[in-house]
């Protein structure tokens, strides 16, 4: 942390049951080296008692502090301030999109987990310490299986910030799809259910990558969504000249 001090505006959206949804206005001194959580915890701290907001490990493994920050999604405890704010400006910090919202900047993430765990196989998000092999020239050929982590942390955040998911509710959503891809790797097409390939699965999927683009764990959902994509086309060319094993 750095001796500096910044004023800056928090903007933080209200949700409660039965009343209007608004922004209420909170005036902080920070360290702009302090991350956008330590602030969120600071308000709740010494402003306001009832705000509601998610959080647990503060070190980017649980994924519980997605949030939208100034209208990006965010992992708000690993992102500094000073990465999002200038001095004497403002945060707006909103809940994450496309999932209802309980309080506050807590939302329900139910639809997520269940769609992941129909993906995975009636594993909660087969995803973490999965493996997808590295191409061979990559590591020295000593006879073992090399492998690389997805670490999908299950924040929510590619879901938030997927412009079909925002249209369609129905949408499986790039979490969900990403689980899929990694069922394909794991245990084959025969794996998949049903709604994978149909329209509210891969083929909904617009190919905008911002699911990518905000994910703190570079599990890159679009790259797998389009993958996953491929290997269907693949499995029904097949199927269509009686060639298909799986």
């Amino acid at each position: 942390m750095s001796s500096e001090r910044w004023h800056i505006t928090l903007a933080v959206a209200r949700y409660k049951q039965g009343a209007d949804p608004h922004i209420q206005i909170f005036e902080l001194e920070v360290d702009p080296d302090e991350y956008v959580l330590d602030a969120v915890e600071r308000v709740w701290a010494f402003h306001d008692r009832g705000l509601v907001f998610r959080h647990a490990c503060h070190h980017s493994t649980c994924g519980a502090c997605g949030m939208r920050v100034n209208g990006q999604e965010k992992l708000t405890c690993i992102t500094p301030i000073r990465a999002v704010c200038q001095k004497d400006g403002t945060l707006k910090i909103e809940p994450l999109r496309n999932f209802p919202v309980v309080s506050d900047l807590s939302v329900d993430m139910t639809s997520l987990y269940t769609r992941t765990e129909s993906a995975a196989g009636a594993q909660v998000l087969n995803l973490k310490h999965s493996s997808l092999p590295f191409e061979k020239n990559l590591f020295p050929d000593d006879g073992l299986e090399h492998e690389r982590l997805s670490d999908c942390i299950e924040c929510g955040m590619c879901v938030s910030a997927c412009p079909a998911a925002l249209t369609d509710a129905a949408y499986a959503g790039p979490a969900a799809l990403a689980a899929a891809h990694q069922t394909v790797v794991q245990k084959g097409l025969s794996a998949l259910p049903a709604w994978v390939d149909s329209a509210e699965g891969v083929w909904r999927c617009h190919s905008g990558f911002e699911c990518s683009a905000v994910c703190p764990s570079n599990v890159d959902p679009a790259w797998r969504i389009m993958e996953l994509r491929r290997l269907v086309i693949l499995n029904r060319v097949r199927c269509l000249f009686g060639l298909n094993k799986d």
